[in-house]
């Protein structure tokens, strides 16, 4: 599971900062509040890499993602680009959590094995 939503969360951080570029044309907005708010949920994504098989990890990027599909408000396309990741998020939590269980049982197996020489 681990792999699957580390790489989400760093495409994630990609896509955030991208959206910091097109925000900074928003002339309600400085360039101080949208890198900040930008760099801070850059610097979550990857947080959040390590964090993914803790308990709460996958609960936080649930809510990354929903912060991400709210940011939609300030640039309108983020409302589908969010919309993407959140579904590329429940795709890497639930077959990351298959591949987890087909591993354990996988390695069970070999244990049962005796060794063949």
């Amino acid at each position: 599971m681990r792999t699957l939503c580390s790489s989400t969360l760093i495409a994630e951080l990609f896509i955030i900062g991208f959206a910091g570029l097109v925000a900074m044309k928003d002339d309600d907005l400085s360039m101080t509040t949208v890198w900040t708010v930008s760099g801070i949920a850059m610097f979550l994504c990857l947080v959040l890499c390590g964090l993914v098989t803790r308990p709460g990890g996958v609960v936080l990027g649930w809510a990354l993602q929903l912060a991400l599909i709210a940011s939609g408000l300030i640039v309108p396309s983020m409302f589908f680009l969010g919309a993407v990741f959140a579904v590329l998020w429940w795709a890497s939590v639930h077959y990351g959590r298959k591949i987890d269980e087909a591993k354990a049982r996988f390695a069970a197996g070999q244990a049962d094995q005796p060794d063949a020489a």
